[in-house]
């Protein structure tokens, strides 16, 4: 196997739990898919709509977000934010993600790169 392809797997991987963090984080408000994806690349984390809106189908399934239908504009548009128990997880995971990333940096620094 060659290093691109390691490193292509090893970053897929990387990705996707942060991901989920993501998502969570930014729907404080509602927003809608489209406007999402706008955000989250803008802050340097591209995703595609096909992974983006399955992921909000699995997160609202499993009651970490709500939905609704706006359809006062030109075109109808489902809007996603984060439930109670979504900024609960969101709470546990930032506090995980904040201690992963003091240790990553700490093992990272202390290498010999």
């Amino acid at each position: 196997m060659e290093k691109d392809e390691l490193v292509s797997g090893f970053l897929l991987e990387l990705r996707r739990g942060t991901v989920i963090l993501c998502v969570l984080a930014k729907l404080k408000e509602p927003t809608y898919g489209y406007s999402l994806i706008a955000d989250l690349s803008e802050t340097g984390v591209a995703i595609e709509a096909n992974t983006l809106y399955p992921l909000l189908r699995r997160l609202e399934g499993q009651g970490l977000l709500e939905s609704s239908w706006n359809t006062q504009g030109a075109k109808p548009r489902k809007y996603y934010t984060t439930t109670a128990l979504g900024k609960e997880v969101l709470a546990v995971l930032k506090k995980h993600w904040e201690n992963t990333a003091q240790s990553m940096n700490k093992i990272l620094e202390d290498s010999d790169l």
